[in-house]
């Protein structure tokens, strides 16, 4: 049988046997926490508590009236060190909330809440989701209310639980799959009723045969909820090649999923709206998986937010090697970091340490065009970056360079190293600067 799958794409090699059969574990309360409040793609937020206050876990302590936004809120009891700027995984210097933590812990938020989502109605939904911060944990970070309020002339369809974790290295969908089925489950029917979609499609790689089987069992009785397999390929997650592969429809150039009547949710996004919906937990906390070669025990861990990865490390057993370099997320898609006392974010699905590593020269472009033949959205990455050396930025944008995924195949199968995403985010950047600065 002909196995889901889009046209081009890659085979990394995987390296998630280091960490595919370990249990979630959770780790334990750090003594503080660096909460930073941009978490999400959207309107930035406001500080809502000040320095010396003492907050409660699940508390709101970041907020905006924005609709695009997502409240951040405290991941423990204790006490405001301090409001200011902390290097934060994606950014050098960002406004963070420290906090300094309690060993009792005291919650803001009813311990024993169990609410029917069956009856509640779609904008009820809609708020709960909004109050507890919920954004896309797949990496991405955007606010889940959003992308679940689609424009009104609009139907969907179709919700698409994503349950690929194409990047190598990472398992922490994987895991949650495996142990956390039920919610990830209800938190699927939860989304249909908040679109007011007929139908769901949870669509796993066929490298994780086990969380396949897990999901299949539970959906048997499930009319309207199908588990499809779909090739293992990367980048097989990302929304457009998922979409076309499971239900055959092309996105068109500057279109979004809802333009062609689908909703794509991660499965870890899925569990955390089950919770939020039905036992009124915000996003306070996540699975993450911390691997990699240099590091002495990894694991899948239900880390709180803020937690500083030298506190993970060090809770891990620390490194068994000389580190290279750290990556926040897989080796494909992440961002290496330079210090260890950065926090988990809502969007932080792995950390990956690599171990001694031999530095790849750059050479010049042989012209071989493996990066066009393996290009998921059919750019030529090559022409757009030497328009984007060349500060040609509106012949890199004619050429499409504002479709690209930034899914690195084409710099993984380049055998001339050339850096070509670097090159292809720095012309998004500077295409970007220009359009704002001009008024468009």
């Amino acid at each position: 049988m002909k196995k889901l799958t889009f046209k081009k794409g890659i085979h990394p090699k995987e390296f998630k046997q280091i960490t595919e059969n370990l249990e979630i574990r959770e780790v334990p309360i750090p003594p503080r926490v660096i909460i930073p409040i941009r978490q999400h793609i959207g309107a930035p937020l406001i500080p809502v508590v000040k320095k010396g206050d003492r907050v409660k876990t699940g508390q709101v302590i970041a907020d905006s009236e924005a609709f695009v936004a997502a409240p951040v809120h405290s991941s423990c009891t204790g006490v405001v060190k301090n409001i200011g700027n902390y290097p934060t995984p994606i950014s050098p210097s960002d406004t963070c909330i420290e906090i300094e933590t309690e060993e009792k812990e005291e919650f803001d938020f009813d311990l024993n809440s169990n609410i029917d989502y069956k009856s509640l109605s779609k904008q009820e939904i809609l708020k709960l989701i909004r109050k507890a911060g919920i954004v896309g944990m797949g990496g991405a970070a955007f606010p889940a209310v959003v992308k679940f309020s689609p424009p009104k002339d609009v139907h969907i369809d179709t919700v698409i639980l994503n349950g690929c974790e194409c990047e190598p290295y990472l398992t922490s969908d994987h895991r949650t799959m495996l142990e956390l089925s039920e919610k990830v489950l209800k938190g699927l029917k939860i989304i249909m009723r908040a679109v007011e979609a007929e139908n769901g499609i949870i669509g796993i790689e066929d490298n994780k045969l086990d969380a396949i089987e897990k999901m299949s069992q539970l959906v048997i009785n499930e009319s309207d909820i199908s588990v499809q397999a779909v090739k293992t390929k990367y980048p097989q997650g990302a929304e457009k090649m998922l979409i076309d592969a499971l239900t055959g429809r092309k996105i068109p150039p500057g279109a979004l999923p809802f333009n062609v009547g689908v909703v794509v949710s991660n499965v870890g996004t899925a569990a955390a709206i089950y919770d939020a919906v039905v036992k009124n937990i915000p996003l306070y906390r996540r699975v993450l998986t911390v691997t990699g070669e240099a590091l002495e025990n990894p694991a899948n861990l239900l880390a709180r937010v803020g937690t500083p990865f030298s506190f993970l490390f060090d809770y891990l057993g620390g490194f068994s090697d000389d580190v290279t370099k750290l990556i926040l997320g897989g080796p494909m898609m992440g961002i290496t970091q330079f210090n260890l006392d950065v926090g988990v974010t809502k969007a932080t699905s792995g950390i990956l340490v690599l171990g001694k590593r031999k530095r790849k020269k750059e050479f010049n472009c042989i012209n071989c065009a493996e990066c066009i033949n393996h290009c998921p959205m059919f750019l030529i990455p090559t022409k757009i970056v030497r328009f984007a050396k060349n500060s040609a930025w509106d012949k890199a944008e004619d050429y499409g360079v504002m479709n690209c995924i930034e899914c690195g195949a084409c710099s993984f199968v380049c055998p001339s190293n050339i850096p070509l995403v670097q090159w292809i985010r720095v012309a998004k950047a500077r295409i970007a600067e220009i359009k704002k600065a001009s008024g468009k």
